[in-house]
């Protein structure tokens, strides 16, 4: 059902793989068209996340960065491409197998998607990677993945929650963390970082972050009983064997330190290497310590309907950096690289 929504919408198109100018934004997009089981979302807010920059760049691919496996499946990107995982807005319209009583919910798009175009999907889609996404007036997701939000947060506030938190909460999830858990967090200012502290507190664990000096006092603040600088020895901070669970989002050349602090039968979660994705193991270590890795992406079926929940009851805050209206995403994107903000950078689409 689709009535009286305008024919064309603005957008941000991704026409290739390289630097910002390869982003266009446009005024003359077609409205998306949808399937049966499909919802049309008017995208309040929508937030920048590294998987945007990395798709743009060509980061996930192995070899060339205009390769076929420069996309976060590892299947070749199609372009024009519409990014944006981070998306909240309203139903305005809904496909011939969704109920009308749907229509005007303001909803969290599940960024990890199952179903698309009306079939099952094998291997998992990234929104706004394999399909497009929220740099848009409108977006068009399977009703499944468009998840009703009861909160008195701004439009804004929630777009900051979907992509980061639920990676976070899924982490958390794959690696059991519990209340008796010690839990080291590296990249603790990040989007994911700062999620991963607020959803480790609120399972009661004891959290240590991995941060620079200038944002220790906010990090501390949000949760983190204890900070570790970025360019201190990890070892020498903590002492060998000395937590239950590390959730990584840096990797880079201090890895190895990381596997000397956790404990026997410790978990290792990673879901990020914005420190380095090559990184040095001695296999002697993970067996003899009985360590567990865990390689986060798809979500488990709980994880976005638990993250609902704990936004509705208060356990988590947003946290949003700073806001960009869409037509200026290459001056968000740049401050995003930057690295400075804690939190989220979220760029505003439409009115509520």
């Amino acid at each position: 059902m689709m009535s009286a929504l305008p024919s064309t919408m603005k957008g941000v198109q991704l026409i290739g793989h390289g630097g910002l100018d390869r982003l266009e934004f446009r005024e003359d997009l077609p409205i998306p068209t949808l399937g049966e089981n499909d919802v049309l979302i008017r995208v309040a807010a929508a937030g920048v996340n590294n998987t945007d920059l990395n798709t743009r760049i060509g980061w996930y691919s192995k070899g060339d960065n205009d390769a076929e496996d420069a996309s976060w499946s590892g299947d070749a990107l199609t372009f024009p491409r519409i990014q944006g995982a981070d998306v909240c807005g309203h139903i305005v319209a809904v496909g011939s197998a969704v109920s009308d009583s749907r229509l005007g919910e303001r909803v969290l798009i599940e960024p990890c998607l199952t179903l698309a175009n009306d079939n099952p999907l094998t291997t998992p889609w990234y929104f706004g990677s394999e399909c497009d996404g929220g740099f848009a007036e409108y977006t068009r997701v399977a009703a499944q993945h468009a998840f009703k939000i009861e909160s008195s947060l701004s439009d804004i506030q929630l777009a900051s929650f979907p992509c980061s938190y639920s990676t976070a909460e899924n982490m958390l999830t794959r690696a059991n963390v519990s209340q008796s858990d010690t839990v080291l967090i590296t990249g603790a200012s990040g989007g994911v970082g700062s999620a991963a502290i607020q959803l480790a507190k609120a399972r009661g664990a004891n959290i240590i972050a991995v941060t620079s000096p200038s944002k220790a006092a906010l990090i501390q603040d949000i949760g983190a009983d204890k900070v570790v600088f970025r360019d201190e020895n990890v070892i020498e901070a903590l002492g060998k064997n000395s937590v239950d669970v590390v959730i990584d989002l840096v990797a880079g050349p201090q890895w190895p330190e990381l596997l000397e602090v956790m404990k026997p039968k410790g978990r290792y979660a990673v879901s990020g290497a914005i420190g380095g994705p090559l990184v040095e193991l001695d296999v002697r270590t993970l067996y003899l310590k009985d360590l567990s890795f865990f390689g986060c992406t798809v979500l488990e079926p709980q994880v976005f309907a638990q993250l609902i929940q704990r936004i509705e009851r208060g356990d988590i805050a947003p946290l949003v950096a700073e806001t960009f209206p869409l037509k200026d995403i290459c001056a968000a994107q740049t401050r995003f690289a930057e690295k400075q903000h804690v939190g989220k950078i979220v760029l505003t689409v439409t009115d509520s």
